[in-house]
């Protein structure tokens, strides 16, 4: 089960996960209470230009100086903008808990960021098979410039080690602050797991439903999925073999948030 194939000519394409690398994660990492606040305020419609002002004015993100509001702003477009089915949701979920804020930012920065989702799907599930499953920023550096080699300076493959392991704490992926960095699993609440399921139904992205990216960095692939769904209203999967079936209750995203939240 791969994740949605393009539409026919003439309809508009599922919008998909990034690939072309970028460096924003080094301007903005996680950015959860700035995730929090957008969801709040922003209005998809609004020109660009004018966006930044409102927010600015109306202090979106405190103090922030209007420079810096112009600078977070298209990242968190990028993130959120970029999938306006869920950015609909997000919007109306006003209750949301601060667990299930963390992973589904985690995910959305994933999706926003092929570095990021690269290093907390592959990095640090190759670190968590080691003896002692920890990380550090030289180890991090040495994964950047080895999977990117010559793309950018000494200085900034430092940098970006930093604001990956930053993020990557933010998300409660690895224990914050002092190296060597032990690395944890966040709790995923079944709401936020839904919420991700469902997402990914209209997106395009490589992997399947089951086995992605955005499962294998919170520790929810394989059977440990299978048995999180078990005890999950409203979704129902069944293997037989190589087969995968998925029973939902809701038909989008949209739909089960109608009813949910």
């Amino acid at each position: 089960m791969k994740g949605p194939a393009p539409k026919n000519a003439g309809q508009l394409e599922a919008p998909a996960e990034a690939t072309k690398i970028h460096t924003q994660l080094l301007r903005l990492a996680l950015g959860i209470e700035e995730a929090r606040a957008y969801w709040a305020h922003v209005d998809p419609a609004e020109p660009a230009a004018e966006r930044s002002l409102r927010a600015f004015e109306e202090r979106w993100f405190g103090a922030k100086t209007l420079e810096r509001v112009k600078t977070v702003l298209p990242y968190l477009a990028a993130r959120y903008d970029a999938f306006p089915e869920a950015l609909g949701v997000l919007r109306r979920w006003r209750g949301m808990d601060p667990t299930t804020r963390q992973v589904i930012c985690h995910w959305h920065v994933q999706l926003a960021d092929p570095i990021y989702r690269r290093f907390t799907a592959e990095c640090l599930l190759e670190r968590r098979s080691a003896h002692e499953p920890k990380v550090d920023r030289p180890a991090v550096a040495r994964w950047v410039r080895s999977s990117f080699p010559g793309r950018w300076s000494e200085a900034t493959i430092i940098q970006f080690a930093s604001k990956l392991l930053s993020a990557a704490s933010e998300a409660g992926l690895v224990s914050p602050k002092r190296d060597p960095r032990a690395l944890l699993f966040p709790k995923v609440p079944d709401a936020a797991l839904v919420y991700l399921l469902q997402l990914l139904r209209g997106v395009r992205y490589a992997g399947t439903l089951t086995e992605n990216p955005y499962l294998d960095s919170v520790g929810l692939g394989g059977a440990m999925l299978d048995r999180r769904l078990r005890t999950i209203d409203g979704i129902t999967l069944r293997r037989m073999g190589r087969l995968i079936e998925v029973d939902w209750a809701h038909p989008t995203l949209s739909a089960w948030a109608e009813a949910t939240l």
